[in-house]
């Protein structure tokens, strides 16, 4: 089926262990990755392919491993900055486009929603976000532009 196709996530860091990131050993890196109607991490091909629609698809995935690579790169970016997050939410939308019987994801947007311990860290954690984007091996693989709109707020 031509044209685009668009796919949205929700991945969620749930490793706060209750001191957020004040030290690389301090926090767990456990995730929670959700796409709305679909089992967690059951795999297809995605229904225009003739898969189960009701599992994750390597579209999803890919977003799914473009949005938590940026999150994982970007609580170690924190840390280094002295930034103490403890809260992080990513709304992640990529477009893929069809063309013939092949195709390719034309952009990815991660949309994190961070919290951090105090508000004289939000310009540290805005900054990071560059950092988590230069470290993350999956965005710095793929050939096309992933980009980020973070918001950043002091809980």
């Amino acid at each position: 089926m031509p044209g685009e196709h668009h796919y949205a996530l929700t991945t969620t860091w749930t490793g706060d262990r209750g001191t957020g990131t004040s030290g690389y050993r301090d926090y767990d890196r456990a995730v929670t990755i959700r796409v709305d109607g679909k089992p967690e991490l059951l795999a297809s091909a995605d229904t225009p392919f003739r898969g189960d629609g009701t599992r994750w698809n390597p579209e999803d995935l890919l977003l799914a491993s473009l949005s938590e690579c940026h999150l994982l790169s970007y609580l170690h970016a924190c840390v280094g900055r002295g930034v103490i997050v403890t809260s992080y939410v990513d709304d992640a939308v990529g477009t893929m486009r069809q063309e013939g019987n092949g195709g390719r994801f034309e952009s990815v947007t991660l949309r994190p929603r961070v919290t951090v311990s105090d508000a004289s860290m939000i310009d540290a954690a805005v900054a990071a976000h560059d950092d988590a984007h230069e470290w993350c091996f999956i965005a710095s693989s793929v050939s096309f532009p992933v980009r980020h709109e973070a918001v950043v707020e002091a809980g």
